[in-house]
């Protein structure tokens, strides 16, 4: 396909023709050294639309901890498992067979030590059609190595018989981490195989001075672990590398040209290829160029220090040839770290990327390294400058395939030959790079962007030309539900439509309980006629024509409502499963505020009242817990002051959902890091566990249940992370040990309000002792009262007003004329005036204030000077929401300086 292309080059506008050559003088089109952009690069061309791109789920459920596939000829899917199963999907009859399994070493005797070798690589020989050949890199029960392996693949078994070990090497063991071991075939035959540094990230115990998620530079005796230069910079040892082999007829392997170092040298192994990787989990070859990529897994730091050097980035790389990629002296863009004595805590100079020396007494290499190569795309935890399309929180990357159609199977758009396919476990995304014709990169864009996936951990073209993805689940080291193995297609023709939203008016009711149901649906290719199939629990469906339905329930129980959608040529698409209850209705909680409904006033009691009703049932007011908050604001046009009302036990789940906690963390099972209900039972007895919850997710941490750190989340809005933190907390069977407040009573505000969390929150939460064969329903009821100091950052509704930075904060710069600030749908009871927070005012400055009511030509409330900040204003009584029009103007003459709005303080009686 061919396009127009406008490209800026230092300010000269141009327009090329694709396909693209890169940069100026074939540069690269980012800066290795700067990690600067060197051209402004904008592609106007119409990517294909990603709801054409569908999920087609091979095997769900089944798997557990997968690890790799082989796609053979036939369609037929290998499968490794980490914990020695060789599993095979046959693509004739859709089943899932285990075709074998080796016996490995997958787990530690070590307390809280997390082995991650196991069954670890997979690949099939480029000739398998006549030779039957698979590869296996895994680390064997008895002996404490890592090895790669040939083996046959006959009537659907490997036939243990028939390996053929060709490569090993030591791996130490009852440590963590770092294994490698994905196997990749080039296209000239060449086989890779990946290798982790084998080293402890983590702080030695009991030491004062330790790694803290910086490079693994210790290298005191007894500590080997700890220091990845007798690995990934040892140019002796065949850990933290990738490997380029040619594996012989007979099971050898012989060294082809290209590879990083000579065969005859005692100082280096000629079958490194790449070195300088920490955890290189996922390689891929670039069937047309040779080029290999991989997925680089970063260190843990969250900041950069002086003393150690930067934070922990995750990298996406790409070897044109043979090289040394940095780890464990640089990571990213070649950022340095510092020599560091841990005897004595003191830092050394940073290394240098061109002339980086090994003098770690483990090292069995060459002490003069080779130059250290910069990451291809690299990012932190937190947002990226140079690459912001990756987002921020926790990250695993992954690398590969590059797309390319296979003969007679053009499977999609050839708006995607070429591009490289890059994905991450833990924030789930995929995203296609594209390059230049010499590999440079260009930019990268979202891929099947409109399909989840459960920490994708593999993506292999087939011979169909279709990407075939694993999915590990989220879950670290257990059989996970929504582990899977998925094909994506795409739908050139007709599409099926597309669900929105399945939306129920109400979701539980006494018997007989009344279910209507609406579907938000639409068809993408217009005009086909939509039938909908309504799945109503327990056997029963309903077919309608229009997206609606209504459908009473006679008999008690929880029913699982869900809908397909069908067009006129079948292409259906399924809806998501909401829960109802029959038999049981959720209790409605309400809290009543008897004097202002938007504002409290500092030093005044707020009343307040929990009403609670439950049909059918006698309401009891020992089920009832109220409590109150102080917590981050929102600007006056947020949707969240006022009453909320929820059900508790979706709030804070659902936002944990969205988030990739669910990664690390599962509701009641241990994974890489504790279940919730551990957590929950852990922090049950004390009384700020919220608090310190939600600073703990967002700063991050680590030492509290092991060795592996929590990244913070430090661009999760801290309200979000508090309702997750209550989710968390209502896990544990245990009694709420903080006591309730009452049903009704007074809450004292302080009388200094803290900046960073004015909204004082009500929460009410009561649950029901559910009816027979239901379980008990939980609704809670939220009201968030803003300060009555309202900051300039929170007015959005200006005009005629600048803005500028002040005091940490943002300030209001009165205007030279006339101008107009607008509270919307505020509550007056009780405000007596309103007082502006105005300073740097001038000499000979005159501004005439009025106050009007729901409009600027509304009823005047109050009208004032400059020279009187305190404004009172006419009481108003209605209890209703308004809005407060704040019209100034400047009556004398040009105001030089003018001064500056730093807040409006609603005064009470």
């Amino acid at each position: 396909m061919k396009a127009s292309l406008p490209l800026i080059l230092s300010g000269i506008a141009f327009t090329m023709i694709l396909p693209f050559t890169g940069g100026k003088n074939g540069t690269p089109l980012i800066d290795r050294t700067t990690g600067n952009l060197k051209e402004k690069i904008t592609l106007k061309i119409d990517t294909p639309d990603q709801d054409r791109f569908v999920k087609v789920p091979l095997v769900q459920g089944q798997l557990f901890e997968p690890t790799e596939i082989a796609i053979l000829p036939n369609l037929d899917i290998l499968i490794s498992q980490r914990r020695g199963e060789i599993m095979l999907y046959k693509n004739k009859t859709k089943k899932l067979l285990e075709a074998g399994k080796l016996d490995v070493y997958f787990k530690t005797s070590a307390p809280d030590v997390n082995a991650e070798e196991g069954l670890l690589g997979m690949a099939a020989d480029p000739n398998f059609a006549t030779n039957q050949f698979v590869y296996l890199f895994y680390s064997p029960v008895k002996t404490s190595v890592n090895r790669l392996s040939r083996f046959k693949l006959v009537n659907d078994k490997i036939s243990i018989a028939s390996e053929k070990v060709v490569l090993e090497f030591y791996s130490q063991r009852e440590i963590c981490c770092h294994t490698g071991g994905s196997i990749a075939f080039g296209p000239d035959g060449m086989l890779y195989v990946s290798t982790g540094d084998n080293s402890t990230p983590f702080d030695v115990p009991k030491q004062q001075y330790v790694n803290k998620g910086y490079a693994p530079l210790d290298n005191r005796p007894g500590l080997q672990q700890y220091d990845a230069r007798r690995s990934s910079g040892n140019t002796n040892d065949l850990r933290g590398k990738v490997l380029r082999i040619k594996v012989n007829t007979d099971g050898t392997y012989s060294i082809p040209e290209g590879n990083l170092f000579p065969k005859d040298d005692q100082k280096s192994r000629p079958e490194i290829y790449v070195m300088g990787n920490r955890n290189p989990y996922r390689i891929s070859v670039d069937q047309k160029t040779g080029f290999l990529y991989w997925g680089e897994v970063g260190p843990d730091a969250n900041n950069d220090d002086d003393s150690r050097g930067p934070r922990g980035y995750d990298e996406i790389n790409q070897a044109r040839k043979a090289g040394n990629f940095g780890w464990p002296l640089f990571v990213g863009n070649n950022y340095p770290y510092k020599a560091y004595d841990y005897t004595t805590g003191t830092s050394g100079a940073a290394f240098d990327p061109a002339a980086a020396i090994n003098n770690s007494p483990n090292n069995t290499g060459r002490t003069q390294l080779p130059p250290a190569q910069s990451a291809y795309i690299w990012y932190p935890y937190g947002n990226s400058k140079e690459f912001p399309e990756v987002g921020s929180g926790g990250r695993t990357a992954m690398a590969g395939p590059v797309y390319w159609p296979k003969p007679g199977a053009a499977a999609y758009p050839s708006y995607y030959n070429g591009k490289l396919i890059i994905y991450e476990w833990m924030r789930g995304w995929v995203k296609a790079v594209t390059m230049a014709p010499n590999g440079d990169y260009i930019s990268m864009e979202p891929f099947l962007a409109n399909i989840s996936l459960a920490a994708p951990v593999d993506m292999e073209l087939g011979p169909d030309g279709k990407l075939y993805i694993l999915e590990y689940g989220k879950g670290w080291f257990s059989k996970n539900a929504d582990a899977g193995l998925t094909r994506i297609d795409y739908l050139a023709g007709n599409r099926p439509p597309a669900i929105k939203e399945l939306l129920i008016e109400k979701t539980s009711g006494l018997l007989p309980y009344k279910l209507t149901a609406k579907v938000d649906a639409s068809d993408p290719d217009d005009g086909d006629v939509l039938t909908y199939i309504w799945n109503l629990g327990k056997g029963v469906k309903k077919t309608t024509n229009k997206p609606e339905l209504e459908h009473t329930f006679t008999r008690a129980g929880e029913y699982a409502i869900s809908v397909e959608v069908i067009d006129n040529l079948k292409a259906s698409s399924k809806s998501t499963v909401i829960p109802v209850f029959a038999g049981n209705e959720h209790p409605k909680v309400d809290i009543v505020l008897s004097g202002n409904k938007t504002f409290y006033f500092p030093g005044k009691p707020v009343s307040y009242q929990v009403l609670v009703t439950d049909k059918g049932a006698t309401v009891n007011k020992s089920r009832l817990y109220v409590s109150n908050t102080y917590t981050e604001g929102f600007d006056l046009a947020g949707a969240q002051l006022g009453h909320q009302q929820a059900v508790q036990t979706l709030v804070g789940k659902s936002i944990m959902m969205k988030s990739d906690c669910s990664t690390c963390h599962k509701i009641s099972t241990k994974s890489i890091g504790p279940a919730f209900t551990q957590v929950s039972t852990k922090y049950q007895k004390n009384t700020k566990a919220i608090a310190y919850l939600t600073n703990k997710v967002i700063k991050g941490g680590s030492g509290v249940w092991g060795e592996v750190p929590m990244p913070g989340h430090a661009t999760m809005k801290e309200s979000d992370v508090k309702q997750i933190a209550e989710w968390i907390m209502s896990l544990s069977a245990k009694a709420i040990t903080k006591p309730s407040l009452p049903a009704a009573g007074n809450i004292i505000p302080p009388v200094s309000v803290n900046k960073n969390k004015p909204v004082l929150a009500i929460k009410a939460t009561y649950s029901d002792l559910g009816a027979p064969g239901l379980k008990p329903l939980t609704s809670s009821n939220v009201v968030n009262l803003k300060s009555n100091i309202i900051e300039a950052n929170d007015i959005k509704d200006i005009s005629q007003f600048g803005k500028r930075d002040y005091n940490g904060g943002q300030a209001l710069i009165f205007p030279q004329g006339d101008g107009r600030i607008v509270l919307k749908n505020i509550d007056l009871t009780s405000v007596t005036a309103f007082q502006f927070g105005v300073v740097k005012m001038g000499e000979n400055v005159n501004y005439t204030i009025e106050i009007r009511l729901d409009d600027k030509d509304g009823k005047i409330l109050a009208s004032s000077t400059s020279n009187n900040m305190t404004i009172p204003i006419e009481l108003v009584t209605d209890k209703k929401m308004h809005d407060v029009y704040f019209l100034v103007k400047n009556t004398g003459d040009k105001i030089k300086d003018r001064p500056l709005l730093s807040n409006i303080t609603a005064v009470s009686k």
